[in-house]
Order: C-alpha cells, then sequence, then structure tokens
C-alpha cells in the first residue's frame, strides 16, 4: 500500500522526527510523562466492501480531502474519500449503517437496503451519491456533517483570492438520511474554499473551516443552516505576542471550541538570523490565540513550550527545540498538542488562564504508519484509526489520567 500523507500536519512533523530518532532524540525534558492506556477495539480489512476501508482510489493515489474519522457517544464514523462512503460502528466494530455511492461501490449484502420505518432493522444502508467525503463531524443529536466535492462543471474561481471554490458541507441526520447541503452563504450556497475541518460547537452549531491563498476562512452556522458569522484569518495580518522579536509567524491549525463561539487557532513564530553568511530562520515561539467569534476579538492567549530534543554533535549535547503541533480543543478551553517520537507520539495539555502542563505519551506502532488520522472528543478521549500494510485499527486511549480527571 502506498504510504499516505498524514492528517494533523504529520507530514511536516513526521519526517523530521525520524531524522530526529537516527541523531539521539530524547524526547521532551520538563518532567514526568505519563504514558496513556491504549484500548485496541476493533480492526478493519482493506477492500471495497460494505465492512471494508479503501484508503487509495483505483489509481492507488488519495485526494485532497482525507479520509476522518468522528466519535460520538462511544458511536465512530468514518467518511472513507477513496470508498466513496460514510459509515457508523459502535465501540465492538458492528457496522450500523453506511451512506455509499452506488455507482462506485458494490451493493451493500449484509445491510438493510434504505431505512425501516417500522423501526425493525438495525443495520442498514443508503445511497448517496457521494464523491470524495472528506472532514467529518457528528453533533449532539447525532447528525453528521461531511466535506464533500462537486462536481467538475460546478467549480468555481474566487475572483479575489484565487482560491478554488469546489467544496461543500453535506448534513445527514442521526439515520444517515440526506437533509440539506451547506455552501458559503448557507443552505444551497456557492462551493468553500478547501475544507480542512468541520466542528459542532455550543447548541450543535457548526463551524466549517477553509484553508485560502491568502488564509483560512471560517463559517459559522446554526443547527438549521444558517450563517451567523464569517472569520476572516490573514496570513499577513496574524497577531503577534507582545515584546516579541519576530520576523514572521506561521499558522498551524484552526479549531473551533466544543462549549462556547470560539476559536482557537496556534501561530509558530520564527525570527530570521545570519550567521556565517547564512540566512536561517529560528523558532523564536509559539501562542494559541482565543478569538471571539461574535465580535472577532482575542480574549486569551495560550503561551506554548517547545518540544525539546538532544543531538550529539562532535561528544557534545546540543538540546534543540520544535514547536509541537495542535491536535484539538477540548472543553473549558483545554488543547491537546502533539509531536511524534520513536514509538508513538508525545501529547502536552495545556489550559488558558493557567501555566499548568500535563505531558503524556501514546503508543503507534511503526507498522500501523500507512496512514493515521485521529479524533479528538470535547471530553478529551482521542480516538484514532491506524492503518497497517493490511487492515485498520480503531484505537483510543482514555486521558482522564493525562486530564487529571478521575472520569470523562
Amino acid at each position: 500500500m502506498k504510504r499516505f500523507a498524514f492528517r494533523f500536519l504529520l507530514v511536516r512533523v513526521l519526517l523530521l522526527a525520524l531524522v530526529l530518532s537516527g541523531l539521539g532524540l530524547s524526547g521532551c525534558s520538563r518532567g514526568r510523562i505519563s504514558s496513556v492506556a491504549r484500548m485496541d477495539l476493533f480492526n478493519l480489512k482493506i477492500g471495497p466492501l460494505e465492512d471494508q476501508i479503501n484508503l487509495t482510489n483505483q489509481a492507488g493515489i488519495s485526494s485532497g480531502n482525507r479520509t476522518s474519522l468522528a466519535m460520538r457517544d462511544g458511536l465512530f464514523y468514518i467518511s472513507d474519500t477513496a470508498g466513496a462512503k460514510i459509515v457508523r460502528y459502535n465501540s465492538y466494530g458492528d457496522l450500523l449503517f453506511v451512506i455509499y455511492n452506488d455507482q462506485t461501490n458494490p451493493p451493500p449484502v449484509t445491510l438493510t437496503r434504505g431505512i425501516d420505518e417500522e423501526g425493525m432493522a438495525t443495520r442498514w444502508s443508503i445511497s448517496y451519491p457521494l464523491r470524495e467525503p472528506g472532514s467529518l463531524s457528528v453533533d449532539s443529536r447525532k447528525h453528521i456533517y461531511a466535506a464533500d466535492t462537486v462536481e467538475d462543471e460546478k467549480k468555481q474561481q474566487d475572483g479575489e483570492t484565487g482560491s478554488l471554490l469546489d467544496n461543500v458541507v453535506l448534513h445527514f441526520d442521526e439515520a444517515g438520511r440526506f437533509v440539506n447541503m451547506l455552501g458559503q452563504e448557507g443552505i444551497g450556497g456557492k462551493p468553500f474554499p478547501r475544507i480542512t475541518g468541520i466542528y459542532a460547537s455550543v447548541e450543535d452549531e457548526i463551524a466549517v473551516v477553509c484553508l485560502l491563498t491568502i488564509g483560512w476562512n471560517v463559517y459559522w452556522f446554526n443547527s438549521d443552516g444558517t450563517l451567523l458569522y464569517l472569520i476572516h484569518i490573514r496570513n499577513d495580518n496574524l497577531p503577534a505576542p507582545y515584546g516579541a522579536d519576530i520576523s514572521y509567524g506561521s499558522m498551524d491549525t484552526v479549531s473551533a471550541s466544543p462549549d462556547g463561539r470560539r476559536l482557537l487557532f496556534k501561530v509558530d513564530y520564527y525570527r530570521v538570523e545570519t550567521n556565517n553568511e547564512n540566512t536561517m530562520a529560528v523558532p523564536d515561539s509559539s501562542v494559541i490565540w482565543i478569538m471571539n467569534v461574535e465580535n472577532g476579538s482575542y480574549e486569551e492567549s495560550i503561551k506554548v513550550p517547545f518540544f525539546e530534543y538532544t543531538t550529539t554533535e562532535d561528544n557534545q549535547k546540543i538540546t534543540q527545540k520544535l514547536p509541537y503541533a495542535m491536535m484539538g480543543v477540548i472543553r473549558n478551553s483545554r488543547v491537546l498538542l502533539y509531536f511524534p517520537v520513536d514509538g508513538g507520539y508525545s501529547l502536552l495539555v495545556l489550559t488558558a488562564g493557567t501555566t499548568a502542563q500535563r505531558l503524556g505519551f501514546i503508543q503507534v506502532r511503526n507498522d500501523e504508519l500507512e496512514y493515521n488520522t485521529f479524533n479528538l472528543s470535547s471530553e478529551g478521549i482521542l480516538s484514532g484509526l491506524l492503518a497497517t500494510e493490511w487492515d485498520a485499527r480503531l484505537v483510543w486511549w482514555r486521558t482522564e489520567r493525562l486530564l487529571g480527571e478521575s472520569s470523562l
């Protein structure tokens, strides 16, 4: 199987981590690291059938919209990009329903066709012309919101930014029935720029995060699909930490709070230094900014420490630093960050308004790196779809110990 680009900027940090592992990577040195227990739930075979997962299309490659995972109330939802289907499983690995494109998928043989309105069937399939379903989110009603691409004739070019407008958000109810299609203006609106994330927030409001050539747009909808807010974040107008000696900032990730109208995004700052006629960008700082969606103001910020590692050069140990990547947001303004290390990922939890830091580690074996995608629930449960050459494993890590909570 061909190796894919990982979600959450894994290409950028994993390749670097692999290099560092050969240079004597020692990991974070700021305190005791708690290993978070991993629970393997079930496996999926690689293939086109309803209870299998496709990670490549017929040409052996994946599209810009990546296979995505969501977990809500112990149920797992997967948008299978190459397989053009969306599935729901329970934690035992029982397939509950599938939304599939009947032009590109074989007819399901283990599921009832269509919705049984009398409620007798417990497992069913629904046909819908999915193309390349990607980013996925599920609200408290168990309604599904999934990014998809439009037909070639419906794609547009944004005259102001030059961005390609080719994504929409498909809304399905708790049984998998199609409800409506969201675009920039709401139901039936023109396509979005490239969608990088969909987030369910307070009162089942939905935030759609889009990447443009000049920055980011965030479209904030109520549960009926009405556009409430449009937030512009521009690369040339990123907030800067007061008094910092920086040359430029680079956006990492934009995410929405699960329990309020707030956006959280991390900016990595660099300064340009010249040494022996060589010019290089040196990491200066990382900051998570918390924006009030209703008025666009910055309410708080969280300073993010660097991941520290040690290399040995000329028999001397040199400590260097790299920025963490942001995994997601937990309720009560807590943020989970990660950095790939040998045998898994180093985790860091930060909380707005405090200087508290909690360090953790999750195990991901080397043979599970064909494809990784993760989901962080609002309570802090981290789920993962980990693909090997032969199958895909659904796992989760209960983070009560890392978060300092007795239960979630």
